[in-house]
């Protein structure tokens, strides 16, 4: 069958071009062909069903990473998927209701004085890092604030200085959920900024920013965020890696990731190359986050048991006593925050 340039399939499937560029970045929809000389898309006919799947998963309201994932399941195993994403965002959308119904009637003038009416939503939070049992240098970095909290896992020559310049660049902004970009060029012109010796160095950063019951996600690297509620514990973060890549493009088990010898090489980082992937999130009450670096994640198994219980210290500690009972093979930088009324 005759393949479909970009624009004729991108019309077929009433898309944009851009739209299929951006998933053959993310690797939903590869081309079925690209010209070696002009870099040009060819699509099969066959892939429209694909790319109206991914598309209607995006009009839902999915994020891209959740979409990457359902769309490799069996159709009983998605279907199961998202309405359990259905149920989750739903209760979201209650909680903003109800948010607002207060608003409104307070600002009408019909409701009780705030005090004593809504309890405010707020973070209770702890944060650590250790440099483990091999590394000669500790490169990672962690914040946690009442409005922000940072991990940051710097490489390089100068890779320490690096982590905590990014850190400390994007804290002394004090970036709001609009200004999330700012905070992300503020904090990769800190690091640019760093004397350079042969290769510049670079770091990785997942910075989560509270505003009220909303929190803004600022990511670039393969540090990572996850969320515990009601039990499960879920990444919202992707892995800006090699390994990554090659697992999204279906030439590498996602199983074999981890052992990987290429598995720390970076694709993005700040200093080096790519942009930073920026997203705002619903926070609800008894909500649990980690942000950690992979000298966590990539070493201690069952992260979700660990996350469970104890106040966000004892977490924290629990987490980098499980790291160096792993062998710590790599520095390690964690914040555990709780979402709480107050």
């Amino acid at each position: 069958m005759e393949l479909l340039t970009i624009g004729a399939f991108a019309r077929a499937a009433r898309l944009s071009p851009k739209a299929l560029r951006l998933y053959d970045e993310l690797g939903l929809l590869r081309p079925a062909a690209v010209d070696a000389d002009t870099g040009y898309r060819y699509y099969d006919p066959a892939q429209l069903d694909r790319a109206r799947l991914v598309a209607w998963m995006r009009r839902v309201g999915l994020p891209l990473a959740r979409i990457r994932e359902l769309a490799e399941l069996p159709g009983p195993e998605a279907a199961e998927a998202i309405t359990a994403w259905m149920a989750e965002a739903e209760a979201e959308l209650a909680a903003r209701g109800r948010l607002a119904d207060f608003l409104v009637d307070y600002l009408t003038g019909k409701g009780a004085p705030m005090s004593d009416t809504h309890a405010t939503l707020g973070l209770r939070f702890a944060a650590g890092t250790a440099q483990g049992r091999v590394r000669e240098t500790h490169q990672d970095h962690a914040y946690a604030g009442s409005t922000l909290l940072a991990v940051a896992d710097g490489g390089g020559p100068h890779g320490d200085q690096a982590a905590a310049a990014a850190v400390d660049a994007f804290c002394s902004l004090q970036p709001e959920l609009a200004s999330l970009e700012q905070g992300v060029r503020a904090a990769e012109a800190a690091v640019r900024a760093l004397p350079s010796e042969g290769d510049a160095p670079f770091t990785t950063l997942t910075a989560l920013v509270w505003s009220g019951s909303r929190i803004g996600v600022a990511h670039i690297g393969d540090s990572r965020a996850y969320l515990l509620r009601g039990g499960e514990l879920s990444r919202f973060t992707d892995d800006h890696s090699y390994v990554q890549q090659l697992v999204d493009a279906g030439e590498l088990p996602a199983a074999e990731a981890l052992t990987h010898p290429e598995r720390p090489l970076l694709v993005r980082a700040l200093g080096a190359s790519g942009e930073a992937d920026i997203s705002l999130r619903t926070a609800l009450p008894g909500d649990r986050y980690l942000l950690c670096t992979d000298g966590l994640w990539a070493v201690v198994p069952g992260l979700a048991e660990l996350l469970t219980g104890t106040d966000p210290q004892a977490t924290v500690d629990r987490l980098l006593a499980a790291a160096d009972d792993a062998g710590a093979p790599d520095n390690i930088a964690c914040v555990v925050a709780d979402v709480v009324a107050v």
